[in-house]
């Protein structure tokens, strides 16, 4: 079952090691973990719903807290703490998008808003109610989860959008094809949740982002329903597709998504290469995305990264065995991995691999095979785990991701990470920092940095401490040119920096967009563009 208050399977645990859990004391100090509240107090501390009955409609305490809440740091302190000032008074599970549009004009005919909900994993705050004065209704879309048609002429797959990523994967697999967007949520993430955040997967630089992916679809508005129909182009004024894409539940609900699809890779490897120092490791993979190779992944971890991550894995006498023999070869202290990732046929594969390693050796860089790469792959799903892990031991880890063209992203690291060193420094505490680039453009690089700080224990002062540490590192996104966010959306958290990037007239012609398809403000208010 789903963790009611943390990430992901409750049968699903990851520990911090003792190795990991030194590496952490030495930097933060001791933790201490919280005691969290129970399920069955929290669902006490909801007030009834004030919706009136509905076939559809399931008005249970312990419904509305599990759809109550995201991913966000401060979703968990609510979640962990007991704090659920607000919950949705209903949550709705439709099958089909006749169903979904008798809910909305169910919630019109009740004054309610209505918040989507696909897989609960957001991390920039999508999912809570923002006006407790009204009433608030959940549309839950996991049911509607079929493959409705493929077509393997024009390789385009319709879906409804409350397929989850593992479920999609499997009904595609077993046609012989994938549709390649793998995000780190994709275990419980939707097809509908990817589109309307505009999310990217850690592949995305053989498959795409999800808006390369995104065909056409369906959408339930307030206003009516929107049918997106599918082209290889086109020319035809405003493209419907990009105002669906990030758009966040704001014009409505996405019931259908058509993607564009590819036969399953005849080959696929991950592969490690160390580089002694960041200059030359980010130079390389500049050069690596500007030549355009058949690859499938780059991700580059600074020095503070590389080594955070070799700790936490565990192993120790095997990473100082490898840690020894990288120092023969030049890469010490300060080295920099890069985690390479090759897809497609054989004929193609291999050779893109062998011209990366060889591009990556010119640059200083050292090849050391598969056993790392295949490991993260194994991995890859698992890592988010250690969120609760952390927890436990009275740490909070914590994530900001942005994306810059190339000049300016080794300046922008070193604002985030100052930032961040310096945003918990008026309480006696400290922050370790350290990032990655996870996506690879032949323009730029998208910036992931993760903090790890220490708990306090106590609601007000963990949730002043997270808000310190959120306002730094954005200011710093925002100084050094970069967008708010590259992957997660926008939500609330990330709202307050978007008129940076959008301009009064940018933001005002979104508020005209959402107020055509929703007039009465009931989709998903206060997200994305506040009122």
């Amino acid at each position: 079952m789903r963790r009611w208050n943390g990430w992901g399977d409750d049968s699903v645990d990851m520990e911090l090691g003792t190795e990991a859990r030194y590496f952490l004391f030495e930097r933060l100090g001791q933790g201490s973990a919280p005691t969290d509240a129970t399920f069955d107090a929290a669902c006490a501390q909801l007030v009834p719903g004030r919706l009136p009955p509905h076939p559809l409609v399931d008005a249970s305490p312990q419904s509305r807290l599990r759809h109550a809440l995201g991913q966000s740091l401060p979703d968990w302190l609510r979640l962990r703490h007991g704090r659920i000032e607000a919950a949705p008074d209903g949550v709705a599970y439709p099958e089909s998008a006749e169903q979904v549009r008798e809910l909305l004009a169910f919630a019109a005919a009740h004054g309610a808003a209505v918040i989507p909900y696909g897989g609960g994993t957001s991390v920039a705050g999508h999912l809570g109610v923002h006006d407790a004065a009204r009433p608030t209704l959940t549309i839950a879309m996991g049911r509607m989860r079929a493959l409705v048609s493929l077509d393997r002429e024009a390789q385009l797959a319709t879906f409804g959008a409350g397929v989850a990523g593992p479920d999609l994967e499997a009904q595609l697999r077993a046609h012989g094809y994938t549709l390649g967007h793998f995000p780190q949520s994709f275990e419980y993430s939707t097809l509908g949740g990817w589109v309307v955040t505009r999310s990217s997967g850690q592949q995305s630089l053989r498959y795409g982002r999800i808006e390369q992916m995104f065909a056409g679809g369906r959408v339930e508005t307030p206003r009516g329903t929107l049918d997106i129909p599918t082209f290889p182009a086109s020319s035809a004024g405003v493209d419907l597709r990009e105002m669906v894409l990030g758009s966040e539940g704001r014009l409505g609900i996405l019931t259908e998504a058509t993607v564009r699809v590819s036969r399953l890779p005849q080959h696929e490897a991950f592969h490690a290469v160390f580089f002694p120092n960041w200059d030359s490791a980010l130079q390389a993979v500049r050069e690596l995305a500007q030549a355009r190779l058949p690859l499938s992944m780059l991700r580059l971890s600074n020095a503070l990264e590389t080594t955070t991550m070799l700790t936490l894995a565990g192993h120790a006498r095997l990473v100082r065995v490898l840690e020894a023999w990288l120092s023969l070869r030049g890469c010490a202290e300060g080295k920099c991995m890069l985690m390479l990732g090759v897809s497609g046929s054989k004929a193609q594969a291999v050779p893109a691999l062998r011209a990366a390693v060889k591009l990556a050796r010119a640059h200083g860089g050292v090849h050391v095979g598969r056993g790392l790469g295949e490991r993260w792959r194994r991995n890859r799903f698992r890592s988010v785990y250690l969120r609760n892990a952390a927890w436990r031991h009275g740490y909070a880890i914590d994530t900001v991701e942005t994306a810059l063209d190339w000049p300016r992203v080794s300046a922008a690291i070193g604002g985030i990470e100052r930032a961040a060193g310096a945003a918990l420094q008026a309480c006696g505490e400290r922050v370790h920092a350290y990032t990655h680039l996870s996506h690879i453009y032949p323009q730029g690089a998208s910036v992931y940095s993760t903090f790890v700080f220490r708990l306090a224990g106590q609601y007000e002062a963990d949730l002043a401490r997270w808000r310190r540490l959120k306002e730094r590192v954005s200011d710093a996104i925002v100084a050094a040119g970069g967008t708010i966010s590259h992957q997660h959306g926008v939500g609330t958290d990330h709202a307050p920096w978007l008129a940076h990037e959008k301009g009064e007239l940018g933001l005002g012609a979104m508020a005209a967009l959402f107020r055509h398809f929703d007039p009465d403000g009931r989709m998903n208010p206060g997200k994305l563009v506040a009122p």
